[in-house]
């Protein structure tokens, strides 16, 4: 029972704070250039100094979470994430956003790392841990757009900011109420960075190209319904939310198709799927068929982003921390790579078939290495 509550304490947590990250992802370019007279450049640099600092940031969370309580530095990470709201929702100027994005960059290394590596701990006695944390993520992101979208016009932006603030620092609350003995964490031995590194370096290189192709896919969708369609924001929102709540429902039923399967057959077919349905996406004719396309991509990627969580924290031993931290750069780096390019190729003569395309070869490139991947890195190879 200790165990569920702890897992249902890291689901709440993923939930509340997921929602507002992925929303403030969503608005800050909108409101930065309207509220702050931020320009293109200072609207790219803000993003990118979250981004930056997060990724410089996760190799030292990592070390952490496998020395100290991973709930309680995840309640910090969720503190941090909220001091990151409250200052974008109480700036007054460009400047002190850029001290808010910082906060965020370190809140949410801290946070999602040894969440990451807390989830790791109960997988021995539960295999779905990561397909719920998953699904609890999606749940709290299509629950914060509806809210954010229904109270953008009456609170404003900085109002959602404030929501989301509030929702963090309910996650923190979350994560450091009592839920049974936590499993010792280990002050010395585990692997170090480099072995670990060296071990995972080929699921690494699968974990880059999914992030990849699902930021650089959804960066895309989201560009060509603004400049292609022409739609407004709630009809852009109404595009992404059948695939958000896709997120929610499948990665349960998924994980139960991986048992019957094998990890390296469903990873090999979403990496697969992904691939035609990006390829689909370039020739999706509106708005309609792109939110059945993209419908199709949220359910492969659910199905592989946890399996992929899953061999790492396996492969970890008892460093889940630096594991974590390792994957959740992988993680970074892709999705940055991904949503710069698809920015770069949707500007050029052909740019939204051309990228589409691009990101579903890379996808196959993806399900033709998972075997020897998976074998490499897993003892079974499965």
């Amino acid at each position: 029972m200790a165990g569920k509550g702890r897992a249902q304490q890291n689901e709440w947590a993923a939930a509340l704070t997921r929602g507002p990250v992925e929303v403030l992802d969503f608005f800050l370019p909108l409101w930065a250039g309207t509220a702050l007279g931020a320009s293109a450049a200072e609207v790219g640099a803000l993003t990118a100094l979250e981004t930056l600092v997060s990724f410089v940031v996760r190799p030292v969370a990592g070390a952490l979470a496998d020395r100290v309580d991973r709930g309680r530095l995840a309640a910090f990470g969720a503190v941090l994430y909220g001091l990151s709201f409250a200052g974008y929702a109480a700036t007054p100027g460009l400047g002190p956003a850029f001290a808010a994005a910082v906060l965020g960059g370190v809140g949410g290394a801290v946070f999602w790392v040894s969440l990451r590596a807390r989830v790791g701990e109960g997988l021995g006695a539960d295999k779905a841990a990561f397909s719920k944390l998953f699904a609890a993520e999606g749940g709290g992101t299509w629950v914060a757009f509806v809210a954010a979208m229904s109270l953008v016009s009456r609170i404003d932006y900085r109002g959602v900011f404030w929501l989301g603030a509030a929702a963090c620092a309910v996650a923190a609350v979350v994560m450091l109420a009592p839920a049974g003995p936590a499993p010792a964490p280990q002050k010395a031995g585990g692997q170090g960075f480099g072995q670990l590194g060296r071990r995972l370096r080929p699921m690494l290189l699968l974990v880059v190209i999914t992030a990849l192709a699902e930021a650089g896919v959804g960066q895309l969708l989201l560009l060509h319904l603004q400049r292609g369609h022409h739609l407004e924001l709630h009809q852009i929102a109404g595009v992404f939310l059948p695939g958000f709540i896709v997120y929610t429902t499948l990665p349960e039923y998924l994980h139960k198709v991986t048992g019957r399967l094998g990890r390296t057959t469903v990873l090999s077919l979403a990496m697969g799927s992904s691939a035609v349905f990006a390829a689909g996406l370039s020739f999706a004719p509106n708005p309609a068929v792109l939110t059945g396309m993209w419908v199709l991509s949220a359910a492969a990627f659910a199905a592989a982003v946890p399996v992929e969580q899953e061999i790492v924290a396996e492969a970890a031993g008892v460093s889940l921390g630096r594991a974590m931290g390792i994957y959740e750069s992988a993680t970074l780096l892709g999705a940055t790579v991904g949503t710069f390019s698809a920015g770069l190729l949707y500007n050029a003569g052909d740019g939204w078939q051309a990228a589409c395309l691009g990101a579903a070869a890379i996808l196959l490139v993806g399900a033709t290495l998972v075997r020897p991947v998976l074998r490499a890195v897993t003892p079974q190879g499965a």
